[in-house]
């Protein structure tokens, strides 16, 4: 499952990210072994969890190394992975896949057509779950009229159909004979698939072992034997490859700032940085009292200064985000006027919308503080530093803001239900962007829907987005990305505060690190010593 990189990018001149070809041990070394390295220890701030490939709760780099699709999403576009070819009907409703013969399971199992659907089956049993995939609403019906073909029928033509067929998770097959009574819903028996890697031994909380799939379809990988080994606190996860216990630290918030600086010219490690691939960004709960005036919204976006968090959080490596999406995402390069960080105009606009400074500093409108609460999720550290930094610069316009910062399941809970006054939250990144993050907006999946239920407009961009998905015209698809992203521009519910990207930091030797089209996959499969 080899899948083309983005290009890495660097800080700086004299950080020259070629990735793809590593300095190596010395002569010496050389000498002393001639048997070439075959294993890599990775690393992870929590344990691989649940590895159903129909359900959400695993770590997605291990499902991917598990499980393959119908299609592989590539830079050049999609490319055959358990189905060799499609083709799609005239009025775009129909999808014949041409399945790969000779395909099997780790187990040995056959994976042809019948299993697929099987799969599929399994994955419609639990639809309310999917329906955040407008696929999921479309599907009129799933069949397998031989061994070697299988369909997918839809009632609408969906533009994003492939791209939903293609990424992670839900639609990944497991080894029919791995479900239970042909159902995934409650769980499996084992994380059967036909990826690269099986998984041969795990200790909760403590490691995982990957082995290389003998059974694997593709091209084989270099490395045989993958370790994952959970360490949750990012300074021990720095000493652990500092000390040549680990050879791979990777992903956007497993390495901070300051270590992407450290390591920026050093010999023994390597530092590669991805094109941006999500928007940090704070969600403001129209639906709250204080924040249903636009008013407020807009001064909130006027006082946060996203350059001086890009600067002294993220010493520049996440660049300030002016919009919800970067303008390099499809259908996003649209004219829209930044809220520029101007103390003075978000003091205005308090004053326009009522808020009047009282002796203590803080704004009071009919006995009422303008108090609101940012929840974050606690595990993350640069959450916090901005929570803290935002605290004391909103302070200074009379908006007395708590910060609050709770468990990862406590804060997604709270936040899919509306508690909340403002939550940080991202974008999800390509290839769900921007068509999976606003098909999600309709209903509450996170924090979105319920954010947006206080604006006037709420029914008229979700309308838009339902066209957006189902559209066959490219050009009135554009108008209508243009029309969603204004809206919610211009009712400022977003406040965009810098653009990700991915990260990793490796030992030298280590050659072929790179990124995919999906911030949330290692490609392990790409890598050798």
């Amino acid at each position: 499952m080899n899948k083309k990189s983005f290009i890495a990018l660097g800080l700086m001149a004299a950080m020259s990210l070629t990735i793809l070809t590593g300095c190596g041990g010395s002569s010496n070394d050389s000498k002393a072994s001639t048997a070439k390295k075959e294993d890599l220890v990775f690393v992870n701030y929590r344990d691989i969890r649940n590895l159903n490939p129909h359900l959400y709760a695993g770590e997605m780099y291990a499902q991917e190394m598990l499980y393959d699709g119908l299609v592989n999403i590539t830079a050049d576009g999609y490319e055959g992975a358990l189905a060799e070819s499609w083709t799609i009907s005239d009025d775009g409703k129909v999808y014949t896949f041409k399945i790969r013969k000779g395909v099997k399971f780790s187990n040995g199992e056959i994976c042809d057509a019948n299993a697929i659907l099987a799969n599929f089956n399994a994955i419609i049993e639990n639809k309310a779950r999917h329906t955040w995939l407008e696929m999921m609403n479309l599907l009129v019906s799933v069949s397998a009229p031989d061994a070697d073909t299988f369909v997918i029928e839809l009632s609408k033509p969906y533009y994003p159909m492939l791209t939903e067929l293609g990424v992670t998770r839900p639609f990944a097959m497991i080894a029919p004979s791995a479900m239970k009574n042909g159902s995934t819903k409650d769980g499996v028996n084992g994380y059967i698939g036909t990826g690269a890697y099986v998984l041969s031994k795990f200790e909760t909380d403590k490691y995982a072992i990957f082995e290389a799939n003998p059974n694997y379809w593709g091209k084989k990988p270099e490395i045989k034997t993958i370790t994952v080994k959970v360490i949750p606190d990012n300074q021990t996860r720095i000493l652990a490859l500092e000390k040549g216990e680990i050879d791979l630290i990777f992903g956007k918030n497993m390495i901070d700032a300051d270590a992407v600086n450290k390591y920026a010219d050093n010999k023994k490690f390597k530092v590669a940085l991805s094109e941006p691939t999500s928007t940090r960004q704070i969600v403001l709960n129209t639906n709250n009292g204080i924040l249903v005036d636009d008013n407020v919204r807009k001064a909130l976006q006027h006082a946060t200064n996203k350059e001086a968090i890009s600067q002294g959080i993220f010493y520049g490596i996440e660049k300030p985000a002016d919009t919800l999406f970067a303008k390099t995402v499809p259908y996003c390069n649209i004219d829209l006027k930044p809220y520029n960080f101007d103390v003075a105009v978000a003091g205005n606009l308090l004053d326009t919308a009522g808020w009047t400074k009282a002796a203590d500093g803080t704004r009071e409108k009919n006995g009422q503080k303008l108090a609101l609460n940012l929840l974050y999720n606690s595990d993350s550290v640069t959450e916090k530093s901005i929570s803290e930094y935002l605290q004391s610069e909103y302070a200074k316009i009379g908006v007395n803001l708590k910060i609050e910062g709770q468990e990862e399941q406590s804060y997604r809970d709270n936040m899919k239900t509306g508690n909340f006054d403002m939550v940080f939250n991202i974008c999800w990144g390509m290839p769900y962007d921007p068509q999976s993050s606003l098909s999600a907006m309709r209903a509450p999946v996170y924090g979105d829907y319920a954010a947006q239920l206080g604006l006037h407009d709420k029914k008229e961009i979700d309308e838009a987005i339902t066209s957006i998905l189902t559209s066959t015209n490219e050009e009135e698809r554009q108008k209508l990305y243009a029309f969603v992203l204004t809206r919610l521009h211009d009712d400022a519910v977003y406040i965009p505060i810098t653009y990700e990207c991915n990260k990793a930091l490796y030992r030298a030797d280590l050659q072929g690190v790179g990124f995919t089209q999906s911030q949330y996959e290692v490609p392990f499969t790409d890598m050798h010593f």
